[in-house]
């Protein structure tokens, strides 16, 4: 696969492009990691401020949720309106197997 940046004179099918384009990314990895860094320092400060974000569903309605998914008697749509939540509930493959 190669990379050609019109404007900025970078085409990875050259050796100078490769190199140009291994040098901008070294320079974009500490940002990236700041990024990162900073996010996860933020939350940290909101969840010892509130105690983070309280479940959207209880143990109860959760499991009953699963159950009727798992057994295939109604649609994510209907789940989440018993729920009264909006419709996220991945299909069965991506989902992590239960405890």
């Amino acid at each position: 696969m190669e990379l050609r940046v019109v404007e900025q004179g970078i085409d990875t099918s050259t050796m100078e492009g490769r190199a140009m384009f291994g040098m901008l990314s070294v320079l974009a990895e500490p940002q990236r990691e700041l990024v990162v860094a900073d996010t996860n320092d933020g939350l940290a400060a909101a969840r010892a401020r509130v105690g983070g974000r309280r479940p959207g569903l209880t143990r109860r309605r959760l499991d009953q949720a699963r159950k009727t998914y798992d057994g295939g008697t109604h649609i994510a749509e209907a789940i989440a309106r018993n729920s009264r939540r909006t419709p996220r509930i991945p299909p069965p493959a991506a989902r992590p197997a239960a405890r």
